[in-house]
Order: C-alpha cells, then sequence, then structure tokens
C-alpha cells in the first residue's frame, strides 16, 4: 500500500457508498466502490449464464473482468451498468459469490491496485480486514435495519410502508445474515475500527465525523 486508505466498512444500504464519495471528494483522493466489483461480477455471471455458485467459473470471470469507471458511470463489456448493478437480485448474487474463496482472491489484487496510484477511500464489507488492513483510519459504519430499508425505498421510488417496503427490509435482513455468518471474510468491526451509527444523523454529519477522525490521525 502506497498512499494512505480511509477504509469504510458496513452493511448493505447504511450509507457508506454515498459518505465514502464525499470524504473522497472533500480529501481529493479516489473512491473505491469494492462492492461494485462483486455485483459487477455477480452480473456477468449472469449474462454468461454461470451459475453464482459455481465457484471456479465466477472467479474467472472476476479475474478477466471487462470493467470501466469513467465520469461517475461503471461499464461492463462497454455497456453502462450503473443502475443494474444495484437491483436487489444482483446485490444477492454479490454476498454469494463474496463468500467463495477463489472469487475473493480474484478481486483482492485488483482493489488493492488503488492505493498505488493515489490515496484512497475505499468502502466494503472487508475493506479494514483484509483488503486494507494497514489503512490509516478504519471506520465501521452502520444503522438500523429499520432506517436503511427506509433509504432504500426512498432511493428506489417505493413507499416506506406496506408489502413493498416489507419486502425490502426482509431483503436487507437476508443479506445481513449472509454477509456477517460467510466463512470467508466475514462482516465484522475491526478491533481497531471505529463505529459509525448514521441511523439518526445525516449525511454531512457524519462526512464531518470521518473528516474529524482522519484529521486527528494525521
Amino acid at each position: 500500500m502506497s498512499f494512505p486508505v480511509i477504509a469504510i466498512d458496513g452493511p448493505s444500504a447504511s450509507g457508506k457508498g454515498t459518505i465514502a464519495v464525499r470524504v473522497a471528494q472533500k480529501l481529493g483522493w479516489a473512491y473505491l466502490d469494492s462492492g461494485a466489483l462483486y455485483r459487477l461480477t455477480a452480473l456477468l455471471a449472469q449474462q454468461e449464464k454461470v451459475h453464482w455458485q459455481d465457484e471456479s467459473a465466477v472467479a474467472q470471470l472476476a479475474k478477466s473482468l471487462p470493467v470501466c469507471f469513467e465520469n461517475g458511470k461503471i461499464f461492463l463489456n462497454q455497456q453502462e451498468v450503473t443502475e443494474a448493478i444495484r437491483a436487489e437480485e444482483i446485490g444477492m448474487g454479490a454476498s454469494k459469490i463474496a463468500a467463495l474463496p477463489a472469487v475473493r482472491t480474484a478481486l483482492l489484487q485488483r482493489q488493492r491496485d488503488f492505493a498505488e496510484i493515489s490515496p484512497t477511500v475505499a468502502d466494503g464489507r472487508d475493506m479494514a480486514s483484509v483488503v486494507f488492513p494497514d489503512a490509516v483510519l478504519k471506520i465501521f459504519l452502520t444503522a438500523s435495519a429499520q432506517v436503511r430499508a427506509q433509504r432504500r425505498a426512498k432511493q428506489i421510488g417505493q413507499p416506506e410502508h406496506g408489502e413493498a417496503f416489507e419486502k425490502i427490509l426482509a431483503d436487507i435482513e437476508k443479506r445481513d445474515e449472509a454477509d456477517c455468518n460467510r466463512p470467508v471474510a466475514p462482516l465484522v468491526k475491526q478491533p481497531d475500527a471505529l463505529l459509525l451509527d448514521t441511523s439518526n444523523m445525516t449525511i454531512d454529519e457524519a462526512v464531518n465525523q470521518v473528516l474529524v477522525w482522519y484529521n486527528d490521525k494525521v
């Protein structure tokens, strides 16, 4: 790791991506969305009709992932998939393939390469524990499942109540269980990570807290 890294881990829909992007913008650093790499791999597997549990085949796709990040948009095989990879089905697929050791190995170096180029704010589920264990600042960012479901519903234009909302909440709780209980690199707060619960915080408040913690480190 040549440049400093701020590693932000947390569960689905906790807001870590939004906060990581804004922190990176404030500092003038690069941003790494590790979850996007897993979602892209899951989407590519779906497109290639490769089963998400076929470890060797999915890992092979991950090694040669034809992805391009450009101007805030994500391209897979030269087709924009910025919104497509945010589908709940692809999110669940990402959780499944993230439990496969060969897939994680295939994507590990690709993630670490970011910090060889510039200072980086990285968000994911094992940034502090596996990918960047020497990060200058480690944060475990979370919020209650109810709040996260409300945020996700608002994001996709769904009501924050009723059957559709209950499905969103159930999907988030199901993904939490999968992420926390997978045998490889489970989602867990590291002993040296600072806990940031955003349940009752605005985005700006959360961003400012991260910057305060970073400034304290340097």
